[in-house]
């Protein structure tokens, strides 16, 4: 357990604010609780986080979300909860076993009509999206970081002016600094980020957090043409 007081307020703070602002209720809180029985990686979304794309969705008056990297579903919980009665989730998810306790999450949390799974690397995925010519009005991108520019790169193939890209983990614990560092994450995050910064059709930002889940942050485009 943390002892340095400076350690310890971040998720102090963090927690505060998620039960103030981001309660936990039994549909939430059992997603968790499957996906760490099944064993799945603790790298979901924080509260906080989750209430924040809710937010983003309905703001943006979102009705049809892609989701790139779903885990255990928590975060597609949060989304999924932000649409209209007519709207839709597509969630791409690399594991078949990520996939099973994700689609049990969704289905208790009654969401099973809303949101589409679909398994396979999301790089095999998005083509057949595209094909299909599927149209995103929000676009949340949280998989393996080395492919991140691409996922950019497939998301403006399937997003319209108006349209929200959010980039999940993209300080990497302040490692998104170096400029030599070699690590895949850093790389793919690093060329995202300059993506995001140099093409014509987006006006982004990126902001940094610190709390339950580190020293990180995300950021935020905005598809303008």
């Amino acid at each position: 357990m943390t002892t340095d007081p400076e350690e310890r307020q971040p998720a102090a703070v963090d927690a505060y604010l998620s039960g103030l602002l981001a309660p936990a209720d039994e549909t939430l809180a059992a997603a968790l609780d499957d996906s760490a029985a099944a064993g799945l990686p603790g790298i979901n979304v924080s509260a906080t986080h989750g209430k924040l794309l809710h937010l983003i969705a309905r703001i943006q008056g979102a009705r049809r979300v892609l989701e790139i990297g779903t885990l255990g579903g928590y975060s597609t919980i949060w989304l999924a909860r932000a649409l209209p009665a007519d709207g839709s989730l597509i969630t791409l998810e690399y594991s078949d076993r990520h996939a099973e306790v994700a689609r049990a999450n969704i289905t208790r949390a009654g969401l099973d009509k809303v949101v589409e799974v679909r398994v396979g690397a999301a790089l095999d995925s998005l083509p057949g999206l595209a094909d299909e010519g599927a149209d995103f009005d929000l676009v949340f991108i949280d998989a393996d970081k080395v492919n991140n520019p691409r996922y950019v790169e497939w998301a403006l193939r399937m997003t319209h002016p108006g349209s929200v890209l959010v980039v999940d983990n993209v300080v990497r614990d302040g490692r998104v600094t170096d400029a030599d560092s070699t690590a895949g994450d850093v790389v793919g995050t690093r060329a995202a980020l300059q993506l995001l910064a140099d093409h014509p059709r987006l006006d982004a930002t990126a902001i940094q957090t610190v709390g339950a889940k580190g020293h990180d942050g995300f950021a935020v485009a905005y598809v303008s043409s």
